[in-house]
């Protein structure tokens, strides 16, 4: 018989048995056509991050169905991976040069590039260790990058392809520049924040003479590219103005006054400057109206040349600028408050500049139809649903993609340019000449948008394009586990690539999770100062107790309160659990009953048996439905309340009895019911089921890859449930009176029960053991009337019940007595120092509210303690 420590430590056992799963392959599914497949692609995190509470909660759960579905026997596929993170890597590379006194100009792009090969090298194996520690058990001889030879290829590709059916495109349209990161961004990667801003309102003088038109606007520094002035065709006030021009102020420049249903009457005087290389519904409007361009903000975020006077101020300085002149010239009108959402890149928050501008696009409509139909139809899941709106929205409001980079970091443009004639060659092999002409090319210096490539993550880390063996077993994926931040960042996309390449949606179910938030419910940060470290808990308390806080009193969708009071209970569980085991071991033997074996089971056998039966199946079907924080609760309450306080402590007696076939049939059953409760909680905490399970006589192969406990109906017995919970709830009842009348716990008596109730007088048949252990009684009596008892009696009811108890048997009244005189003294005492200090008007004016407010709260606790101890004196005193 393998010993179990003492004490419960996981530093003495978590990295060891990771290390042992590793080294036997334990994570790596074979391709098995015998079995079910069920896999799972993780989320690829950023190879510069470093593990936080959100990667913890996200990874735990995946982790979680991985080791359920395992142990159902499936075969069962967590795919790790990483991702290049093309913006946020190259920002950091950057920054490295930057303190070295170089830039990315200087070293020119294959320097650089080794540079961010050799930060990737450096740091992106940091989440990779981290992850192991959280105890996930992903295939890492499966593990991806989004910059390996082969997802490289499954991008040029798709691209490939895309380019030949028509849908990507290049052309001038009107896009988000970041002016710090010095790239287009996509629209799902510009964050919208509220902003107290203003509205200017300006004069425009006609060019006739006869008056000025009052336009309204949030961007003064796009004046200088103004190319007309819009009405909508349906408002009379300016019906007669259409057609005439106005004079630019400051700028040299007449523009139309054009007629366009886009303009909203109501919204301030119902004229609106038109700026099409600097507004896209502009663009659009210029576009109806052949305006032309002017663009004259530049991509630095400085007014350029065709700026007039303004040329070279930054875009904010010339805000200022233009509102001191229009307003000394005397055409600004007024100025009101304007509340407004104001776009920013999502990574660095610069406020993004819309700049027309030359970049590769994917047409989106034809691709988001489909993606939105499996949805309607549904083929896709949402959990929560609710989230399914957030999707279906994005998809029918979807604009064209812009998916080029101005960055060196990533998967560079299979695009050639000839620089003697106007062909452009897209292809996946290099080339040094041009097809059309044999002149010599260029290649774009751009790379793709990073959710390009992360968008055919479930099928490209499998293999696709080549067809794979994995690719074919374990594709489509089964679920997608991931915030429901970046629905439109990244669901929808890997949706749409997914039906576009393969045919298939590349998952059934996403399961969206909350924000991990500190105990007051702030979003963690680091101006905060309130973010936790999950690998210092993991330190302190180990893993399997951050994995079970995070799970426990979680709900998907939802955001969570993180504690460390929380981790500290779960981290106890462990150490219940813990002792438990060494308890059921210091009885264990190698000549143990196989259960089917055993004709006769006592009533906490078959109850304990039949409630794990239950409690599996339950667990099981929570799982299924992504319940993971119910599943979590109903295994902690299996565990805690019925095995290790009930359990344990009903067969104890059996376990030193003289009856040596009873007390075999007993430690049977307790190492039979242990063994289940790892399988239950082993997807929870996998650590130390595993080292529990490894000191069985009889373990073999590791507990991971062992077996679900197994469904048996001959096992379930409700007839013995409700008895044994009869007991129980009775047993808490008497226990509850005894503790408020404080009688010590070596005080028993005699406990006469009543009842009419025959079906309870029946339930409760050979259960006077029970009472005997746990209810502090010396026998049980059924009396005939309640009435005809003599002297002071404890009661209580349970479940059509009445249990009385002597007192006689239970108090010194004269010490009782005594006590409660001290006790009451004791809180007349604190009643009377609370009731000075709220007298005192310096501290009720003085001190902070919180704190007057738990005075008077005291106030009224020992005012109700006073009260209860007053009548508990009478009674006695009275008898």
């Amino acid at each position: 018989m393998k010993e179990l420590a003492k004490t419960y430590d996981p530093k003495d056992f978590e990295d060891r048995i990771y290390g042992e799963w590793m080294e036997d392959h334990a994570f790596h599914p074979e391709v098995d056509r015998s079995k079910e497949p069920y896999t799972i692609v993780m989320p690829p995190p950023n190879v510069t991050g470093n593990l936080h509470m959100g990667h913890a909660l996200n990874n735990t759960i995946q982790d979680i169905l991985i080791r359920f579905k395992r142990l159902k026997g499936y075969q069962a596929l967590f795919l790790p991976g990483t991702d290049h993170a093309s913006i946020s890597t190259e920002a950091k590379v950057v920054e490295k040069l930057k303190s070295q006194g170089k830039s990315k100009e200087d070293l020119g792009r294959e320097e650089f590039l080794k540079e961010a090969w050799a930060w990737t090298e450096e740091y992106g194996g940091n989440i990779k260790n981290q992850l192991k520690k959280l105890g996930v058990s992903c295939d890492w001889d499966r593990e991806a990058f989004t910059l390996d030879d082969n997802l490289s290829k499954a991008v040029e590709e798709v691209f490939m392809e895309l380019y030949e059916k028509d849908l990507i495109y290049r052309g001038d349209r009107i896009i988000n520049w970041c002016p710090h990161c010095h790239t287009a961004i996509s629209d799902a990667e510009v964050e919208h924040i509220e902003h107290d801003g203003k509205i200017w309102t300006f004069k425009y003088p006609l060019t006739d003479g006869s008056g000025y038109l009052q336009i309204a606007t949030t961007r003064p520094e796009t004046i200088p590219g103004d190319l007309a002035v819009a009405v909508n065709p349906e408002d009379d006030r300016y019906t007669d103005l259409v057609g005439k021009a106005i004079q630019l102020p400051f700028m040299d420049r007449e523009i139309p006054i054009i007629a366009d249903s886009y303009v909203e009457m109501e919204f301030g005087t119902g004229a609106v400057k038109i700026t099409p290389s600097h507004d896209p519904n502009d663009f659009e409007v210029g576009a109806r109206h052949d305006l032309g361009q002017c663009i004259v903000i530049d991509q630095k975020g400085y007014l350029n040349e065709n700026a007039g006077p303004y040329a070279g101020l930054e875009r904010f300085e010339a805000r200022k600028k233009i509102v001191e002149d229009f307003d000394q010239k005397g055409l600004l009108v007024k100025v009101d408050n304007h509340h407004n959402a104001v776009g920013h890149c999502e990574r660095c928050k610069t406020v993004i500049e819309p700049l027309i501008s030359k970049q590769w696009f994917v047409k989106m409509e034809p691709l988001a139809k489909p993606a939105l139909e499996a949805y309607q139809k549904g083929d896709l899941h949402f959990i929560p649903d609710r989230f399914g709106k957030i999707y279906s929205h994005w998809l029918e409001n979807i604009r064209d993609w812009c998916i080029s980079r101005q960055l060196w970091w990533g998967h560079q443009m299979p695009v050639y340019y000839c620089d003697h004639c106007d062909h452009v060659e897209v292809t996946t092999e290099e080339i040094d000449k041009c097809p059309a002409c044999g002149g010599s090319v260029h290649r774009d210096p751009d790379t793709l948008d990073t959710w390009f490539s992360s968008a055919l993550w479930p099928f490209s880390t499998l293999g696709w394009p080549n067809k794979t063996e994995d690719l074919d077993y374990f594709y489509p994926t089964n679920v997608l586990c991931t915030g429901y931040d970046i629905i439109f960042f990244w669901v929808v996309r890997m949706v749409f690539s997914a039906l576009e390449q393969t045919g298939q949606l590349p998952f059934k179910d996403v399961f969206l999770t909350g924000l991990v938030l500190d105990e007051q419910g702030r979003k963690m940060s680091k101006s905060l100062g309130n973010g936790i470290d999950p690998l210092e808990i993991i330190d302190q308390y180990g893993a399997d107790a951050l994995r079970f806080t995070l799970i426990t009193g979680n709900s998907p969708g939802n955001d969570m309160r993180f504690s460390i009071d929380r981790v500290e209970a779960n981290r106890n569980f462990a150490n219940k659990l813990w002792n438990a085991s060494r308890f059921v071991f210091m009885h264990m033997t190698d000549d143990l009953y196989d259960l089917k074996d055993i004709k006769d089971l006592q009533l906490e056998d078959r109850w304990i048996l039949s409630k794990g039966q239950r409690v599996a199946r339950e667990v099981a079907e929570k799982l299924d439905h992504y319940d993971l924080g119910l599943a979590a609760d109903a295994v902690l309450n299996y565990i805690w309340s019925d095995f290790c306080d009930w359990y344990i402590e009903l067969v104890k007696p059996r376990l030193f009895s003289q009856d040596a076939e009873d007390k075999k049939v007993a430690v049977s059953v307790l190492a039979a019911v242990l063994k289940d409760i790892l399988r239950l909680l082993h997807p929870f905490m996998p650590f130390i089921t595993e080292e529990i399970w490894s000191k069985l006589p009889d373990s073999q192969d590791f507990l991971m890859v062992n077996h679900w406990p197994e469904e048996d109906d001959s096992y379930l017995d409700p007839e013995a449930e409700d008895k044994l919970e009869r007991v129980q709830e009775a047993i808490r009842a008497i226990r509850n009176a005894r503790a408020e009348m404080n009688i010590a716990p070596n005080k028993k008596s005699k406990t006469l029960l009543y009842s009419q109730d025959a079906k309870a007088k029946e339930a409760l048949e050979g259960t006077e053991g029970f009472f005997k252990t746990q209810g502090f009684s010396t026998g049980f009596e059924w009396i005939e009337n309640p009435k005809d008892l003599e002297g002071d009696h404890l009661s209580v009811v349970s479940q059509g019940v009445e249990y009385y108890m002597p007192l006689e048997d239970l108090v010194d009244y004269e010490k009782e007595l005594q006590r409660l005189k001290k006790e009451l003294g004791t809180a007349e005492s604190e009643l009377d120092r609370v009731v000075k200090k709220l007298a005192n008007q310096g501290f009720v004016s003085k001190a902070p509210e919180a704190l007057v407010a738990k005075e008077r709260e005291k106030e009224g606790q020992f005012k109700t303690q006073i009260d209860q101890l007053k009548k508990r004196i009478e009674s006695i005193e009275n008898r």
